[in-house]
């Protein structure tokens, strides 16, 4: 099963990019994960943000292909690490690949919401896009783990 994690952005700092990097070299074999960058659509040229969003929304539904994703948004469910873990599962079980997607400083165009599973949110606050990446990669390894039997957390 392969993941792939679709942002908006480029340039993150390096905590952000070294973070990535550490789960990703952590993924067993069976779930490889691919971060993809995108480039946001320019802010200087005048264009409005519902055309700004759909240029985005055009890119990403290209990178997506068939791939079915989950959009994260804050308006999102709100999953416990096991019910990811879960998700991932049925995702496996069915012979999908599976992907999130983040969106630019903007959010995401409606477009990518028609399309996407349920959407899901990390918190209900807002938060850094770098951040955002980073607990979506550490979610996903930890998730990953736990179908593989790992240890997920200490029950009392």
């Amino acid at each position: 099963m392969k993941l792939r994690l679709l942002t908006l952005g480029q340039r993150m700092p390096a905590w952000v990019t070294d973070a990535s990097r550490t789960y990703q070299a952590r993924m067993p074999r069976e779930f490889p994960l691919e971060v993809v960058e995108l480039k946001a659509a320019p802010r200087q040229d005048g264009r409005t943000r519902t055309q700004l969003l759909a240029r985005e929304a055009d890119d990403l539904l290209a990178a997506l292909g068939n791939t079915p994703f989950h959009a994260l948004d804050e308006r999102g469910a709100l999953w416990t690490t096991l019910e990811l873990a879960g998700k991932l599962e049925q995702a496996q079980q069915a012979g999908d690949s599976l992907a999130f997607v983040i969106g630019s400083a903007d959010g995401l165009h409606p477009l990518i919401f028609e399309h996407s599973r349920a959407p899901l949110a990390l918190s209900r606050m807002t938060l850094p896009h770098g951040l955002a990446r980073v607990l979506m990669v550490e979610q996903l390894y930890r998730a990953v783990m736990i179908l593989k039997g790992h240890p997920y957390h200490r029950d009392s």
